[in-house]
């Protein structure tokens, strides 16, 4: 294993996460399937290995610090060091009796939006940096939205998710510019309005259509962007 990439994914049992896993696995990429349901990231592991490609299930809950911890320690005895960090897990969060509309704003809502989308990306990224630094190539790719960007202005009223993805958009440069001096490059990525049943399969765009950009930022090459928001048309204004 020592001559092939290894990339974690969260939230891969499904949707964006499954067919980013799934792309990186076509490319050679050994994929660590990261999820919390021990049912589910066991079946796309063994739909991820029936097409030939090499999958591994880590469990992981992002909301948690022990379980990110812990999800370190089971990729470094299996593989013992990470090449590709995606941060794709994400909840839109309730959205009943006016939970985001911001006059009537749920804070827990809110504050469970956040602990996944923005501070789950910490936790993982944090607890993964030091199987990061072992690989010669280390790449971070944070999956996004558009609806974070405070420009476009994309997508219905959502005062928790939206802001959620506006911070992890923030907190990706704050990691860029931390790392700017090392091999780790950091990127955030809009898969745009994709059929999962995160949008309730409301869109021709294909979760393979939407994994494309992660993909894409994941195998940059050293002299790529950093610190950026991209979609399949370039940058992201936010």
């Amino acid at each position: 294993m020592n001559d092939t990439k290894i990339a974690l994914v969260t939230g891969a049992n499904k949707g964006i996460g499954f067919a980013i896993a799934q792309g990186l696995g076509a490319l050679g990429y050994t994929v660590a399937v990261g999820a919390r349901d021990d049912a589910r990231r066991a079946e796309a592991v063994a739909r991820l290995s029936a097409t030939g490609i090499d999958a591994f299930g880590v469990a992981l809950d992002v909301t948690s610090d022990e379980s990110a911890t812990t999800a370190a320690t089971t990729i470094e005895r299996t593989a013992g060091r990470l090449d590709v960090l995606v941060n794709n897990a994400g909840i839109a969060g309730r959205i009943d009796g006016g939970a985001q509309d911001p006059t009537t704003l749920d804070l827990d809502v809110l504050r469970t939006v956040l602990d996944t989308n923005a501070f789950g990306a910490v936790r993982v990224t944090n607890a993964m940096l030091p199987l990061l630094r072992r690989a010669p190539a280390p790449r971070i790719v944070n999956v996004s939205s558009n609806m974070g960007s405070l420009t476009l202005q994309t997508g219905p009223i959502l005062a928790a998710y939206a802001p959620s993805k506006s911070l992890l958009n923030s907190l990706t440069t704050q990691y860029a510019r931390q790392l700017a001096d090392t091999d780790i490059i950091v990127n955030a990525c809009c898969p745009g309005y994709v059929a999962t049943d995160f949008t309730g399969f409301n869109s021709p765009r294909t979760p393979t259509q939407g994994a494309a950009i992660a993909i894409h930022l994941a195998t940059l090459p050293d002299d790529g962007p950093r610190g950026g928001f991209f979609d399949d048309s370039g940058v992201v204004p936010w």
